[in-house]
C-alpha cells in the first residue's frame, strides 16, 4: 500500500477541507498517549476472510448498510477500515462506525500507515483507534520506516504502553524481506511487537506467480515466528484463477485468515472468486526454504539471528552484517549442537537458534556495537538489555520496492 506524499498532497488538503481527515489539535492528538486503553481485543478477527477499506466514503456508496450487504453477500467476516496517516487520525474511523459494524456482525479492524517521523504521535492514535473499538490494529510500515530502528522501537514501545502487550496487532508490511535490509522487521515482528504477520503478497503487482509469492514469501517471514496471514489482491483485476489459487495456498501453508486489497478496487468478479467455492490443493506442498545467511550477508535477518546467537551465549556483533566474528560464532554454535559446521546459516542452523528468545536491544545512535562477553551473559540472564548502535544494514538500501503500485497512503 506504498504511496508517494507528492502525488497525494492535493488530495489530503481536499479532505482536510471536506472534513474526511481531522488534522487533530494538540490536545487531541495526543488524547491517547495520557491513558492506556483497556481493550482486549479479538484475535479472532485475522481469521477468516478481510477486505481492506481504503476510503469508506467509496465502498459499497459509502453506507453502512450497503458495506454490510456487500459483505454478507460475499461472506466477508473482517472489514479492515483506514484509521490514520502518520500522526493525524481519519474521520472516517469512529466508535459510531464500528458499533454499527459490529451490531451487523462484522469484526473491524484499524490500519494506520505509518512513516516514523513522529513515531509517539503515530502510537497515540493507533491506539485512539483501539479505544474507539478496533478489534485489532495492523500496522502499515513500509519504504519510510527503513533504515528507522530507533522509531520504530519508539513506536512500539509507546503502542504497547497504550494498549497493553496483549491487544493482537499485526504488520503489514513488505513480503520480500531479502529486498529490504534495512526494514526493522526485528523490532515490528519482535518480543512486545506485532503478534501477526499480513504481508503485502500482490503477486501481479511484483510481477511474479501466485505459488511464487507464497514460497518467497513463508521462506524469509517464517524467521519471525509469527503467525502468517497473507494479504493478496483484488484490485489490478486480477484473473478469477489466480484469485482462488491464492485462497487455495493460503491453506496449503496453513494460515488462519486471509484478506484481499481492496474493496473500492474490486471488480464483481474479484468479488465473486473471492467467494466461490475453492477446494484445497493436492500438487503443491509449502516451502521449508530459509533465509540462507553467510559471510558477507547483510540485512535484518542477520540481526535477528545475531540477536538469538547472542542469548545462545556467543560473542559477536548485533549489527545486521555477517562478518568474520559471527561467521566463528555460528561455528562454534554448529560444533556444539552437532550440525554441519560451514559457519552458514540454513535450516538446521535456524532451527537450533530459534530455540532460544532473541537478546533485548535498546537501539541508540550513540553507543558501540560490540556485545561483550559480559553484556551476552547479562542477555542470558535476562536482565537489562543491551543498548547498542543502530545496525551498519539499517543503512543498506532496498533492492527493489516490490508493491510499490498500489495505494494506501495519503
Amino acid at each position: 500500500m506504498t504511496e508517494r506524499r507528492g502525488r497525494w498532497a492535493a488530495l489530503l488538503v481536499g479532505l482536510l477541507l471536506t472534513g474526511l481527515v481531522l488534522a487533530p489539535s494538540a490536545g487531541a492528538a495526543r488524547k491517547a498517549a495520557t491513558h492506556t486503553v483497556h481493550m482486549a481485543g479479538d484475535a479472532q478477527a485475522l481469521a477468516g476472510r478481510g477486505m481492506w477499506i481504503w476510503y469508506v466514503s467509496r465502498s459499497s456508496g459509502g453506507t453502512v448498510s450497503g458495506i454490510v450487504s456487500t459483505a454478507r453477500h460475499y461472506g466477508i467476516s473482517t472489514l479492515i477500515i483506514k484509521s490514520s496517516d502518520g500522526p493525524t487520525m481519519w474521520s472516517q474511523f469512529n466508535p459510531s462506525l464500528v458499533s454499527e459494524l459490529h451490531a451487523s456482525g462484522l469484526h473491524v479492524c484499524a490500519w494506520q500507515y505509518v512513516y516514523g517521523n513522529d513515531p509517539i504521535l503515530e502510537a497515540d492514535v493507533g491506539a485512539e483507534a483501539v479505544q474507539d473499538g478496533a478489534d485489532c490494529l495492523i500496522i502499515d510500515a513500509e519504504s519510510e520506516y527503513e533504515g528507522k530502528y530507533v522509531q520504530a522501537q519508539s513506536y512500539i514501545t509507546q503502542l504497547r504502553k497504550l494498549i497493553g502487550q496483549s491487544y493482537p496487532v499485526a504488520l503489514a508490511g513488505f513480503p520480500y524481506v531479502d529486498y529490504h535490509p534495512g526494514f526493522p522487521y526485528s523490532i515490528f515482528l519482535g518480543p512486545g511487537g506485532a503478534q501477526y504477520n499480513t504481508p503485502q503478497m500482490y503477486w501481479m503487482d511484483i510481477g511474479t506467480s501466485v505459488n511464487t509469492v507464497y514460497a518467497h514469501t513463508y521462506a524469509y517471514n517464517r524467521i519471525y515466528e509469527r503467525q502468517i496471514d497473507p494479504l493478496g489482491q483484488v484490485w489490478q483485476n486480477p484473473p478469477a484463477g489466480q484469485i482462488i489459487r491464492f485462497r487455495q495456498l493460503s491453506r496449503t501453508y496453513g494460515a488462519a485468515g486471509v484478506s484481499w486489497w481492496d474493496w473500492q478496487q474490486a471488480s464483481t468478479a474479484g468479488w465473486g472468486a473471492i467467494s466461490v467455492g475453492a477446494g484445497n490443493l493436492t500438487d503443491v506442498t509449502q516451502t521449508t526454504a530459509t533465509p540462507i545467511l553467510k559471510l558477507g550477508s547483510v540485512g535484518d535477518p542477520v540481526v535477528w539471528a545475531q540477536e538469538h546467537l547472542a542469548t545462545a551465549g556467543y560473542t559477536t556483533a548485533i549489527d545486521g552484517d555477517y562478518g568474520p566474528s559471527t561467521q566463528t560464532a555460528i561455528e562454534s554454535f554448529q560444533t556444539a549442537r552437532g550440525l554441519t559446521v560451514d559457519g552458514i546459516i540454513g535450516p538446521a542452523t535456524w532451527a537450533a537458534l530459534l530455540r532460544y528468545a532473541p537478546a533485548s536491544v535498546v537501539w541508540t545512535a550513540h553507543a558501540g556495537a560490540t556485545v561483550a562477553s559480559a553484556a551476552v551473559r547479562t542477555a542470558r540472564a535476562g536482565h537489562k538489555p543491551l543498548v547498542l548502535q543502530v545496525p551498519k544494514s539499517a543503512y543498506a538500501r532496498a533492492r527493489r520496492d516490490e508493491i510499490a503500485g498500489a495505494g494506501g497512503a495519503g
